[in-house]
């Protein structure tokens, strides 16, 4: 009788989904921490003695975690190939932790608390550094993860679960942030307070859900792609008949053997344009400005005259949960490409709707549906498609230094937008809403023209796609 299972388990599956995600709930929750932080942050920093906290220097400090996702996500494809990807996840969760921990509490062996100077700034810096090391490790290798365990069939669905749980680990965060707040809310000094304390705690939190990730990211197997490019056919059988039965895990693996007769290939290996594509769904992802509403979401509904800021900034989260999970429902059936078109057209509707409620006297619910609009248009599309594309868009033999540097091209967009929103933002609400709405028609076009359909593809289809 054979050692392997005859038949697939799909919960076997789900299990190791589920954990994997964790990694993206996380990639939310410690991008999304600041929208609530950042003004008492700002007020800390504000009473420090030896330096002038500008609002240049708080526009870096708000940003400043996108510098490590740019460095996370280079070393990605590194690590990931030399020490597999389970490992890799494993090293991301202890730095989420020892960010979160840190952020909230940088004094701890180096300076008195409550004593704000540069040197503390730095230091608070370098924790939110390390923590977004941990956020572009895990943006690369979650969706990797998971598109490397899953059937062809069911990829685009699984992959779109880890979006989900971004915007699920925002939503959570919002809303600890909104709880921290609520605690003190009838408290005359509840400005002093948040300045002191509320902050510190909203990036503690992120402790909890750090441990649990390291914990139980090391229960899962290694992704049995990275078993056979390893020489490890028995393990990759073993994982592989699990999730699919061995009859069918045996032909996946005589599949990965075909289009993996080297570890690696160089990155241009299958031509220019499908490195090009790669790069440009990730630099189209953040120009289009998504991040500059998820971060300074409080501050935008404040200006919008919204008196319960941190409330509405929880209903958009639920919003957002909500239309990921038309995408995840979707995705399979529609395919990707007209996802992507129909949520470009959407935000674009929504950030020219912001832009013209600007220059004219239209009611106040006009650019927060705008707002909604905008978010929830992107939440059905380049935010899940987007990692899905990047997830099953390259060929075996170069994924991993492909995804390593797709990704990088996203965070450091990301940090171009996130920085610049702010002075952009306070020049003109209607120029830099209608610079968006533009960006997503192009962004359109873009897809419309250039980028494949890859809806029930296999992996190793990718390779005899870009040959072509």
């Amino acid at each position: 009788m054979s050692q392997y299972r005859q038949t697939g388990n799909y919960l076997y599956l789900i299990g190791i989904v589920l954990v994997a995600v964790l990694g993206g709930l996380l990639f939310g929750y410690d991008t999304a921490v600041i929208s609530g932080a950042e003004s008492g942050l700002q007020s800390f920093f504000r009473s420090a003695s030896d330096f002038a906290y500008s609002d240049a220097i708080h526009g870096f400090t708000t940003a400043s975690a996108l510098i490590g996702c740019v460095i996370g996500a280079l070393l990605s494809g590194l690590l990931s190939a030399r020490f597999g990807r389970k490992k890799t996840l494993f090293i991301a969760a202890i730095l989420f932790l020892l960010s979160a921990l840190g952020s909230g509490y940088p004094e701890t062996f180096f300076f008195k608390k409550d004593m704000p100077c540069l040197a503390l700034l730095v230091a608070f810096n370098a924790f939110r550094v390390l923590g977004g090391i941990g956020v572009g490790l895990a943006s690369a290798i979650c969706p990797m993860y998971i598109a490397e365990v899953s059937p062809a069939g069911r990829r685009g669905r699984l992959v779109s679960w880890n979006q989900f749980a971004i915007i699920f680990g925002q939503l959570v965060v919002y809303f600890v942030n909104y709880l921290i707040i609520r605690s003190h809310i009838n408290d005359p000094a509840l400005s002093a307070w948040t300045a002191q304390v509320g902050w510190r705690l909203m990036f503690v939190s992120e402790a909890v859900p750090a441990a649990l990730f390291a914990l139980l990211i090391l229960t899962v197997p290694e992704s049995p792609r990275y078993l056979v490019l390893s020489s490890k056919d028995d393990a990759a059988l073993k994982v592989l008949s699990n999730i699919n039965g061995e009859a069918r895990a045996r032909e996946i693996i005589a599949q990965i053997k075909e289009t993996a007769v080297e570890k690696k290939e160089p990155i241009m290996a299958y031509g220019f344009m499908v490195i090009f594509i790669g790069c440009m769904l990730s630099v189209f992802q953040q120009i289009i400005g998504i991040n500059a509403v998820l971060y300074f979401a409080p501050r935008i509904f404040e200006s919008l005259g919204v008196t319960d800021n941190m409330l509405f900034t929880v209903i958009m989260g639920i919003i957002n949960i909500t239309f990921t999970l038309v995408a995840v429902f979707t995705v399979e059936k529609l395919g990707r490409k007209p996802l992507l078109i129909s949520g470009s057209v959407g935000m674009a509707i929504g950030a020219l709707s912001v832009a013209i409620s600007n220059v004219a006297t239209l009611p106040a619910w006009v650019p927060v549906a705008g707002i909604m609009l905008y978010s929830a248009s992107f939440m059905f599309s380049w935010g899940p498609i987007c990692w899905v594309y990047i997830a099953e868009l390259f060929p075996n033999t170069i994924r991993s230094q492909a995804t390593a540097v797709a990704v990088a091209f996203q965070w450091v967009f990301n940090f171009v937008v996130s920085s610049t929103f702010v002075p952009l933002y306070n020049y003109s609400h209607a120029v830099a809403y209608a610079l968006y709405g533009v960006i997503c028609i192009v962004a359109a076009i873009f897809v419309w023209r250039l980028v494949p359909e890859t809806k029930g593809k296999t992996l190793e289809e990718m390779s005899r796609l870009w040959k072509k």
